[in-house]
């Protein structure tokens, strides 16, 4: 008859999930792992001291001209922020009249956060937003209701960063997909125009677009009958970015098979029924990346604008501290400040971006 014969103790199995697992399988998984790592540590370490010590401990954050060129060389000069960091954000725009820019931008703002919250996806957003930039439009321009008129070459800065690339954005968006559906028509007139204007905007750089809209266009009309150059510079812009865009689209319109289409077809939908219900939500679904990173490319490209003197954030910066000996030192510092503001917007589209792709595929989990 057979014994019972107890298994010997065995040891507990190794956690594989948590920050100190994670860090032996990833960075101390081997000697040579381990020196790349403790050297890395040091070298950050020591650049996040000296950044501290530049940026914070011996930084001048008063606006003082001679603390500042007192501290050249030790610490940074926050203190060209606070002398010109209003000029910076708010560019050539009337000192007294700050307040109007200011409502403006919170009124675009408002409207872009708007339309990034499914709540207020209704028929009546497109109204909204015609009502919004009308009064943008109002505010910066004034002319009417008692304000004073300030002329398109006095806008600058944020404001002018913040319409070139959210009024741009919205028109080039819908012009995108219509030109990318007529790449794929089956008229070859349309499809021929739709493949000319295509690859004649992607064959020359922003720049030229900008110059030729600025310059060049003008020649073409009578003396005096010319739109004004911030509508030329907005027409370029969004034609370039339409053209980009338009292939990113047909990049999502070749993702789906024949088999939908005629499906739809079997039912009696019509090309736009099937454009508008079939193609295009998974067509756009599936370049949510791409049309994103489209967008945050011409969100910084605006700063483009100024070889054609529209002095957005970035040449804000470059007349406010340029043109100052006492300040023009402290370039660096007022750059990193734009940077950052250019950061913030960036990181939120592209976080944005991240939700749209979960809530993409939370529903493709639920229909599957």
């Amino acid at each position: 008859m057979d014994t019972f014969r107890p298994i010997a103790a065995r040891p507990a199995p190794k956690r594989v999930a948590g920050l100190l697992p994670w860090l032996r399988r990833n960075l101390f998984s081997s000697v040579g792992n381990t020196v790349a790592t403790l050297l890395l540590f040091g070298l950050l370490a020591y650049l996040a001291m000296a950044g501290l010590s530049w940026g914070v401990i011996d930084a001048v954050f008063m606006a003082d001209a001679d603390l500042c060129q007192a501290a050249r060389g030790i610490g940074a000069c926050w203190g060209v922020i606070a002398e010109k960091g209003r000029f910076i954000v708010m560019g050539r725009y009337p000192h007294a009249e700050h307040w109007r820019a200011l409502v403006a931008m919170l009124i675009l703002l408002g409207l872009v956060l708007a339309s990034c919250a499914r709540w207020f996806w209704k028929p009546w957003l497109a109204a909204l937003w015609f009502a919004g930039l009308a009064a943008f439009m109002v505010l910066m321009s004034g002319g009417v209701l008692g304000l004073s008129r300030v002329p398109t070459d006095l806008w600058g800065g944020l404001p002018l960063t913040l319409l070139l690339s959210v009024v741009c954005l919205a028109l080039a968006f819908p012009l995108a997909v219509l030109v990318a559906l007529g790449r794929r028509s089956n008229m070859p007139a349309i499809r021929s125009l739709c493949v000319i204007y295509i690859e004649l905007v992607r064959g020359v750089p922003l720049i030229s677009v900008l110059f030729m809209a600025s310059f060049m266009f003008p020649l073409f009309l009578p003396v005096g009958k010319s739109p004004d150059v911030l509508l030329r510079v907005m027409a370029g812009i969004t034609l370039f970015a339409a053209a980009y865009m338009a292939e990113i689209v047909r990049g999502g319109l070749q993702t789906l098979g024949r088999g939908q289409i005629e499906a739809a077809a079997s039912i009696g939908l019509g090309y736009w029924q099937t454009q508008r219900k079939i193609v295009l939500p998974q067509a756009l679904a599936a370049v949510v990346p791409g049309i994103m990173n489209n967008f945050i490319a011409l969100f910084k490209d605006t700063s483009l604008v100024t070889i054609v003197s529209l002095y957005e954030l970035s040449g804000a910066l470059t007349l406010a501290v340029g043109s100052d000996p006492n300040w023009r030192p402290f370039k660096i510092e007022a750059y990193l400040f734009i940077a950052a503001i250019y950061f913030v917007f960036c990181f939120l589209m592209s976080r944005y971006s991240l939700r749209i792709e979960r809530s993409l595929a939370r529903g493709a989990q639920r229909s599957a």
